[in-house]
């Protein structure tokens, strides 16, 4: 994808509620639909945003199921998520179930594809191309598999996910995006069926599980956002990362 260096706003959130991150990309993606609008109305053929956004966060523990998901994917109680103190929330991305918690970074790219390129499928690859990208940096090899969604490792028979991805798109703006395992605590994934894969050879993995020791987020985050701009052709406008909003 090209897009003459679009500019995309970076903000980097950290242990924020849940639904107040989903609520935000709401009102995100409602402001580029209703821009985008407003000028196709007023006859503007030249149209462009004046920025995008890409939102990077660390959840408090969550269990989130899409809108193809099933409940039975969800190994717990309402007593038992509220003992162990797990929110949980049924969204309007695709997908089944998956965590999200401390330790995981979870990339939300609010984008116009009217100013990328207009193909659902190409967008979801390229978000698996950006965690390929990042965890060569580390001497991984990520790849795709048929029929799965997302980044995985390992070989025949030992599949292990790293990062699983479910959108949402509405008239071409995206929301959603993202999990990508780094120092993630997976005894979480126990407690549900990671995407609905139950087949035992395919399993949950993490950076740090993979190198055998913890790994720097910011130092991840920082190269999974050089990442996202070559391969989407932006530039990220304010790669900083004293932009967190703490709660």
């Amino acid at each position: 994808m090209t897009a003459n260096q679009t500019n995309v706003h970076f903000e980097r959130i950290l242990y924020k509620k849940y639904e107040e991150v989903w609520q935000y990309q709401s009102v995100l993606q409602n402001e580029l639909i209703t821009k985008r609008r407003l000028a196709k109305a007023a006859g503007i053929t030249d149209f462009r945003q004046e920025h995008h956004y890409i939102l990077v966060c660390e959840h408090n523990p969550v269990y989130t199921l899409g809108k193809s998901g099933s409940m039975d994917h969800l190994l717990l109680t309402d007593e038992e998520l509220a003992g162990n103190q797990i929110e949980f929330f049924k969204i309007n991305r695709g997908g089944d179930i998956t965590y999200h918690g401390p330790g995981q970074i979870t990339a939300y790219p609010i984008l116009d594809l009217e100013e990328f390129v207009t193909d659902v499928h190409l967008y979801v690859r390229n978000l698996e191309e950006v965690i390929i990208r990042t965890i060569a940096d580390y001497d991984l090899h990520g790849f795709r598999i048929k029929d799965y969604t997302g980044v995985w490792l390992g070989e025949e028979g030992n599949l292990r996910k790293i990062c699983a991805i479910g959108v949402h798109m509405s008239r071409w703006v995206t929301m959603h995006g993202l999990a990508f395992n780094v120092n993630t605590d997976l005894t979480y994934f126990d407690k549900i069926v990671p995407c609905g894969i139950s087949e035992e050879d395919k399993s949950v993995t993490s950076l740090a599980a993979e190198l055998g020791t913890e790994v720097d987020i910011d130092e991840v985050i920082m190269k999974m956002l050089d990442h996202f701009e070559d391969v989407y052709g932006f530039k990220v406008a304010n790669k900083i990362l004293s932009t967190h909003i703490n709660t």
